[in-house]
């Protein structure tokens, strides 16, 4: 381990960030379940404004505060607040993590969706369909390099075991560093950034919507619907062992 951080350069990074999450193409009212008049769904939505501060620097007006705020919390806050164990996180601390591209996010979310949830489920055989949204999220950081040391030390990008790039984490955020750069596990010409502090990301964008749709052995990913963007072949999802 000493060996590997004697051996780390730094990425001096400022470019936007590509995170993509769960989320539906088209919006709905958060609190149209608590009341069936339109009017009641404003005041609570008013009085939510009214007392939750924005978790950012800027003070947008009332108008585009709720807008912003979801953005916020959606593309960045999420993962600090809602810790969960993941490649550089043993769940103790939150991780956020992006890519350089999208189609890196969508190896590696689609890569999560099949193989932790699908298959885990017994649903690997069955039509399935999930929504994705799209964030660009500006990031300013220098962040420790690990792109040309993973031949070396191998285990960073193991598929399924963690325990190593877990000891890694655990440094890093020890040790307060911003993040880090890595090349993809599932996408072999990507890469991917995992942020341990939430002050390095600003200005997150909508860039587009996702349907991923798993059938016959097949996921195929539209940006508009029913139009075939990308396909992960049969081959693909076999290879994720």
């Amino acid at each position: 381990m000493n060996s590997l951080f004697s051996n780390l350069s730094l990425s001096d990074v400022h470019q936007n960030l590509i995170r993509n999450i769960v989320s539906i193409r088209d919006s709905q009212d958060l609190f149209d379940d608590l009341s069936d008049d339109s009017s009641e769904w404003e005041i609570a939505q008013n009085l939510e404004d009214d007392v939750k501060p924005p978790p950012y620097g800027s003070h947008p007006t009332v108008i585009h505060r709720p807008f912003e705020d979801s953005d916020w919390f959606n593309a960045i806050q999420w993962p600090f607040d809602k810790w969960q164990a993941s490649r550089f996180s043993d769940g103790s601390f939150g991780v956020w993590y992006g890519s350089e591209s999208i189609e890196t996010t969508i190896f590696e979310s689609a890569y999560h969706w099949f193989k932790g949830l699908l298959c885990d489920a017994g649903f690997e055989s069955e039509a399935v369909v999930i929504e994705r949204k799209i964030y660009a999220v500006a990031c300013d950081a220098a962040l420790l390099d690990l792109r040309n040391l993973s031949a070396e030390y191998r285990d960073i990008l193991h598929p399924r075991d963690y325990s190593f790039s877990h000891t890694v984490g655990q440094r890093i955020h020890r040790e307060g560093h911003p993040g880090l750069r890595v090349e993809s596990v599932r996408d072999p010409h990507g890469e991917n950034f995992a942020i341990f502090n939430p002050n390095v990301l600003t200005n997150p964008k909508v860039n587009c919507f996702l349907t991923y749709r798993l059938t016959n052995n097949t996921i195929v990913i539209e940006r508009n619907l029913g139009d075939t963007w990308m396909t992960l072949s049969k081959e693909t999802l076999d290879s994720w062992s």
